[in-house]
């Protein structure tokens, strides 16, 4: 997509968009290091937008993998059902990432190995952010990684109250630059 749509869809809804422009290659690169694909069974993308992560993951995707996109934005949403609809392992669904356990129920999915997110919880609610990292923390098997992006610490905190063990890292080649915080699962 390109970037003056990005930037489009940013000035109809700020809040739920988060960023300017798209993640770079670089961040996306960042984003996945962390997730073992011989081994993960269930990936979830909130927030996919328009795909940069989706792209990555998808790269390395291995078959037997199962790849859920969660977007709440129609735009998007629609975007990547274009793009994606038909694929295998692979499945678009128009919603909230506050809402994953009941879609995870009905795809009948009991946990997942890995949560990306591109979500810009600086700028949500504080309510908001904790419903959807309590219900992450719950959907996530034990030592399943959440992964996010942020572009500023100023939710830390409460990542740090559903996920006490945090690996931290930025990536400067992004537009802005962003951290990575890669957040274990201990139960």
């Amino acid at each position: 997509m390109k970037k003056e749509l990005f930037f489009v869809r940013f000035l109809k809804n700020p809040l739920k968009i988060g960023a300017v422009f798209p993640s770079s290659r670089f961040l996306a690169t960042r984003m996945i290091e962390k997730i073992n694909f011989k081994t993960a069974k269930v990936i979830i993308e909130y927030g996919p937008g328009t795909g940069v992560f989706t792209k990555e993951l998808l790269k390395h995707q291995q078959k037997e993998t199962l790849v859920v996109l969660i977007e709440s934005d129609p735009y998007f949403y629609q975007k990547l059902v274009e793009k994606y609809s038909g694929k295998k392992n692979i499945i678009v669904i128009h919603s909230s990432a506050e809402n994953v356990e009941q879609i995870l129920k009905d795809l009948q999915i009991t946990q997942v190995d890995y949560i990306i997110s591109g979500l810009p919880f600086a700028s949500l609610p504080k309510s908001i952010t904790q419903t959807i990292l309590e219900k992450t923390k719950r959907v996530l098997k034990t030592d399943g990684y959440f992964i996010t992006f942020q572009y500023t610490l100023y939710k830390l905190a409460d990542f740090k109250k559903y996920f006490p063990s945090i690996s931290l890292k930025k990536e400067y080649r992004n537009l802005p630059p962003a951290y990575i915080l890669s957040c274990i699962n201990k139960k």
